[in-house]
């Protein structure tokens, strides 16, 4: 699983299951661009993988925006000239819990361009310098939800059955061009984001935020697990795996 000298590309980077992932992917040797729309918090995650001995940049991207997608993979491309993998981990949820009729279409567009049209932008521009690494890898993130299952949120889980969607006709686009595509659905994983869904959910049933936040942490799965299952998946010894993989 050694990535050495591979240029690793992370979106959603700043947080969760996207920053965990380019901190294992830089402690295997993999030279790794981070981007997020939160420049704070994912120059402080490269800072810390610089600072740990790895090699780490931060570009500031909005996913669903796509001339910035284009700009980041071509500062990428004059800079590294390939791109051997790239996890597109940027996600948001909204709207959880509500009714259809309750749901902003402008909540539902946002969530969709994010998840799903910002996953399509990233392998759009990415695809180029992934055939020039002969050997290139996209994983995408999904869910559970929206895949195998209902989702908290009518947005988020449109999005992410798309992205599962997606990920397989892109398999099939890009497999003879050396491009291997994989979809990761995690399950309920200890994040910024499914845990604000822990609080809506007990704000809304009466339940103690804290001992639901409390009994999430002790029961829920790490990033750090699923950046594991990932880093995998980049690496060479991944060859053989295809398809959509279900984590924790």
């Amino acid at each position: 699983m050694d990535l050495l000298n591979h240029v690793i590309v992370v979106t959603g980077a700043a947080q969760g299951i996207g920053a965990a992932t380019a901190r294992l992917c830089a402690q295997r040797g993999g030279k790794v661009y981070l981007a997020d729309l939160k420049a704070d918090s994912g120059e402080a995650v490269a800072e810390s993988i610089r600072d740990a001995g790895g090699d780490a940049r931060f570009i500031q991207t909005n996913v669903s925006d796509e001339e910035q997608v284009r700009s980041l993979m071509a500062e990428i491309g004059r800079e590294a000239g390939r791109i051997d993998g790239m996890v597109c981990a940027a996600g948001i949820l909204k709207g959880a819990f509500q009714q259809p009729e309750d749901l902003a279409t402008a909540v539902y567009d946002q969530v969709i361009d994010v998840n799903l049209r910002g996953s399509f932008l990233c392998a759009k521009y990415a695809t180029p310098l992934l055939a020039k690494a002969e050997h290139g890898v996209i994983v995408l993130l999904a869910s559970g939800a929206g895949v195998i299952g209902a989702s908290s949120s009518l947005a988020y889980g449109s999005s992410k059955g798309g992205v599962n969607g997606l990920g397989m006709t892109l398999a099939a686009h890009l497999a003879p061009r050396g491009i291997r595509v994989h979809v990761v659905c995690p399950g309920e994983i200890v994040t910024e984001m499914k845990l604000s869904v822990v609080i809506a959910d007990a704000e809304r049933s009466g339940r103690s935020v804290e001992e639901a936040l409390a009994t999430a942490r002790a029961s829920m799965g790490s990033p750090e697990g699923v950046a594991r299952v990932l880093a995998f998946l980049l690496s060479d010894e991944a060859d053989h795996v295809r398809g959509t993989l279900f984590t924790r």
